[in-house]
């Protein structure tokens, strides 16, 4: 084991599988561990470098394996792939992250500090929401369109739902209105709960250095301010500002913020999508807005 240099760890629930290679590349090391094993394993393992994909649970991995004095590298999913040889396994995922941790061009994932974590798990969290809230007004758009009532798209015209769900002269059934009055029980506790996070993160933004430099700019408020000090890589990643514009970043928490539009050119054609925004969605202008 004293000729391992760098290692592959493929995470998993229970079962985790480890790839080994020496300073040539070589495997010498190709083992399972149980998860109560892994970090008894790393703790006898000479000095090395041990890689993993960045997805749930690696940052937590990385800070426990880093404290055994390794050196952590996490490598996004989509940048392991290509190095994935013939049946896709645990093993095979292993030495595919072992072989694409020694690239030179190769980009890596910081590993994240619980602080961090627990500030993007609001993102989360409220992006769940606003999920569950659309649901909740597409379902009362199509009960209603049962009964002959049209109401255009879009949360700005809950309201308009509201009004005829509870209005005694419109020409629901009694039976239908009190199934009705339970989902706009639930937008409500929903739109509560997304205040509290709305909050949270306009608390966190003005107690945050960065983030209170960040809304001095036009067309920055609190959401996006603070998911920038959250989630963008660190400022020494980019040689320039256009670099970081154009990373369109992509993280393990769901959560994408892009500056310029995506491009897919090939050929000497350049093809530009739409700019994405933080919900992930695509829209055709600049995502700096609340």
């Amino acid at each position: 084991m004293s000729d391992i240099t760098t290692v592959g760890l493929d995470l998993a629930k229970n079962v985790f599988q480890v790839h080994g290679a020496d300073g040539a590349g070589q495997a010498v090391l190709r083992k399972k561990l149980r998860r109560t094993q892994v970090l008894a394993f790393f703790g006898q393992l000479p000095r090395c470098v041990v890689a993993m994909e960045a997805c749930g649970g690696a940052h937590f991995w990385g800070r426990e394996i880093d404290k055994l004095g390794h050196e952590v590298r996490l490598i996004p999913p989509a940048y392991v792939k290509p190095f994935v040889k013939r049946q896709k396994n645990d093993a095979a995922d292993a030495e595919a992250i072992c072989q694409a941790a020694v690239r030179p061009s190769m980009r890596f994932v910081p590993v994240k500090s619980e602080d961090v974590q627990a500030t993007v798990m609001v993102f989360r969290a409220r992006e769940l929401l606003i999920r569950q809230r659309t649901q909740t007004i597409n379902a009362l758009l199509g009960h209603l369109t049962e009964f002959g009532e049209v109401v255009p798209l879009g949360a700005a015209n809950a309201a308009r739902l509201i009004v005829i769900i509870e209005d005694p002269a419109s020409c629901l059934p009694e039976e239908a209105r009190a199934t009705l009055l339970v989902l706009i029980e639930t937008k409500t506790r929903l739109d509560g709960q997304m205040a509290k996070l709305n909050a949270e993160i306009s608390r966190r933004a003005k107690e945050n250095e960065v983030a209170c430099r960040l809304m001095t700019i036009p067309g920055i408020g609190p959401l996006i301010a603070t998911a920038l000090v959250a989630l963008a890589p660190p400022p020494e990643t980019f040689r320039r500002g256009r670099d970081f514009a154009a990373s369109c970043c992509k993280h393990a928490s769901g959560v994408t913020l892009g500056l310029v539009p995506r491009q897919h050119s090939t050929g000497g054609k350049q093809r530009l999508g739409a700019t994405t925004t933080l919900s992930g969605h695509c829209v055709p202008q600049c995502p700096a807005r609340q």
